[in-house]
């Protein structure tokens, strides 16, 4: 996730692009650019690092016009280095593009524009983008920003500036936001509102698919097959404080709505009708066959992320996975050898337990796979292989989408081992991949249809003093994720326990009303979990379900929440929506600091 701006206008374009960038840091910050349309030519100044090393340039020599357009980067393709930085120009340095999202056949566009002569630079999927438009400029940027847009699979919001039409910005969005933002006689780009909102409260919010092109006398939008349109202007009434948090009242919240996006960005490219793919990733059967155990090793949130892949790897590629805790592996002597394969899980790459237990595991011959959100971390360079989670940066301590992220690619994975191993048929692994590309829109579904119902359900959750979750097999891994969320953010004792395990002493701490939440959501076992619920009911527990929608017999249930009917392997990311809408909104009835809870930090570097 990366952040642009653009401005046209009277005044010097430099400031105000870097003011909108600070603005937009936490959506990158590995690298950071802008390019102003001067006299001479079109002035690119960048730089690899935090926005202040950008800044450092400025104020030795700053470029001088009154239109431009910057840009902060959150790696994706290519490491932090400052030729991989935006602004990215074509071969000749006629057109100038800043980019936020993922151009899945970028390699397919390189490669036949470099045979046709033309330059590449970096190693980004976006420096196709301004060689098309050269490729296609016959005297009008819109046109050939059109038919540049027509090949680009993936997502993208876009900026252009010409040396040929030096009075203009060309902006097109599809599946990575963008806004227009109308102020006297000036015009800017944002990625999000904080970017313009110290400058104008009135916006265009784009829409997929859809152009503007910014000038002097004003801005004109369109679709991208160039019919023109009747935008309506969108007032900003929120506060400059909340905006940074896009409206919301906390990071955390505003990143559980962000979850959509970040399962779409994790699967963009990924799939293909019965298969898994990962880019500079590949193994055979020869050499997953000779794995004789896969270890998941990871802390915290991601170590609850390791034992939702456990399941799925088990279920589909039939090999022994053992989730280990980082901080205990490391110093157990594991057995580990040539023949293990360890995946190693880090939200920040740089986890200190983690790191280790990578080192240790690369010294004993084993392969490590990492899966990390923060492009060339340590981790993410220290691992044999990598697979991001193209979360974006995760502001809130408490993770949300960056573990929607986690458990999402070790389903990727999960469906990859099967059918390297040859045990997932090809309409099986279909049904998997048509359910998968669903999962977005169903995130949103959950949303819609549970955040009002737990908001008005509070009450029955927030002064107790235990709260505990109950599920079977896959809803198992599930609760121990959502009472490890609930103890971060509202400070109440909660536990997880698999839901057999009650008899076996805990039905000792269930009393009148005492929360039990219980996940229900895999058919097989769904009856012995329906008969924990009732025992819980006997001691008078007050019973939450979480079950898949048209789910019945469920008389002893005092609060339910639904999710959509989805492959049960993929419950588990629908299922963990609302339980983390639960700790929320205990949280804020409680009146605890969400986005930075006590004793706690975003990213453990120490042990």
């Amino acid at each position: 996730m990366c952040g642009i701006v653009g401005y046209i206008g009277k005044k010097d374009a430099a400031p105000i692009l870097l003011e909108g960038l600070k603005k937009l840091e936490y959506r990158g910050y590995d690298s950071a650019g802008i390019a102003v349309q001067e006299k001479q030519g079109i002035a690119l100044v960048k730089k690899k690092g935090k926005l202040n090393s950008l800044e450092e340039i400025l104020k030795q020599k700053s470029p001088r016009g009154n239109v431009g357009i910057g840009h902060t980067r959150w790696a994706t393709h290519g490491k932090p280095s400052t030729p991989n930085s935006h602004p990215h120009q074509s071969s000749e340095g006629e057109f100038v593009v800043v980019h936020n999202g993922i151009i899945e056949n970028y390699l397919e566009l390189k490669n036949q524009l470099k045979k046709e002569g033309y330059v590449f630079d970096s190693e980004t999927d976006t420096e196709v983008i301004p060689n098309l438009i050269s490729k296609f400029y016959q005297g009008n940027i819109e046109e050939a920003v059109r038919k540049a847009v027509d090949l680009l699979e993936g997502s993208y919001a876009i900026a252009v500036l010409s040396k040929k039409e030096k009075e203009k910005i060309v902006a097109v969005r599809k599946d990575s936001p963008l806004i227009i933002g109308l102020g006297e006689d000036e015009y800017f780009i944002g990625s999000d509102i904080p970017a313009i909102l110290d400058h104008t409260r009135n916006v265009y919010i784009l829409d997929d698919n859809e152009m503007a092109v910014l000038e002097h006398q004003g801005v004109k939008t369109y679709t991208v097959e160039g019919e023109e349109l009747d935008k309506e202007i969108f007032n900003v009434d929120w506060e400059a404080s909340m905006a940074e948090k896009g409206g919301y009242d906390h990071f955390m919240l505003k990143e559980i709505h962000e979850q959509p996006e970040t399962v779409k960005n994790c699967i963009n490219g990924r799939l293909t009708e019965t298969d898994v793919k990962f880019e500079g990733f590949t193994m055979d059967q020869e050499e997953l066959n000779k794995y004789n155990k896969i270890y998941i090793v990871a802390c915290g949130t991601a170590y609850n992320s390791g034992l939702v892949g456990k399941y799925a790897i088990e279920k589909l590629a039939r090999v022994p996975v053992e989730v280990a805790i980082a901080s205990e592996f490391r110093y157990r002597d594991p057995i580990v050898d040539e023949n293990t394969l360890v995946i190693v899980v880090s939200q920040s790459g740089e986890t200190a337990d983690t790191l280790a237990a990578v080192r240790e595991s690369k010294a004993k011959g084993a392969r490590i796979i990492g899966i990390c959100n923060v492009v060339g971390s340590t981790i993410a360079r220290e691992s044999d292989d990598v697979i991001y989670i193209h979360a974006g940066p995760e502001i809130a301590v408490a993770s949300t989408k960056a573990y929607i992220g986690m458990i999402t690619v070790q389903y990727l994975l999960a469906i990859y081992f099967a059918r390297i191993k040859g045990l997932l048929a090809d309409d099986k692994s279909r049904e998997i991949i048509s359910s998968f590309k669903q999962i977005p829109e169903q995130i949103k579904e959950v949303l819609e249809k549970n955040e009002a119902e737990i908001k008005a359900q509070i009450d029955n959750y927030a002064d107790r003093e235990n709260i505990f979750y109950i599920g079977r097999g896959l809803d198992n891994a599930v609760v121990e994720e959502a009472s490890l969320k609930l103890k971060e953010i509202s400070y109440i004792h909660a536990e997880s326990y698999p839901a057999g395990e009650l008899k076996h002493g805990t039905l000792a701490l269930v009393e009148e009303g005492v929360p039990v939440i219980a996940v229900a959501t895999q058919t097989d076992v769904i009856d012995k979990t329906l008969s924990n619920i009732k025992e819980v009911k006997a001691r008078d527990g007050v019973v939450t379900a979480v079950v898949t929608e048209g789910v019945k017999d469920l008389d002893d249930i005092d609060f339910r929440f639904e999710i959509p009917a989805t492959n049960e392997l993929l419950a588990g990311i629908l299922s963990t929506v609302p339980l983390q809408l639960l700790a929320y909104y205990i949280a804020v009835e409680r009146e605890c600091a969400i986005d930075q809870p006590r004793n706690l930090a975003k990213s453990v570097t120490v042990e």
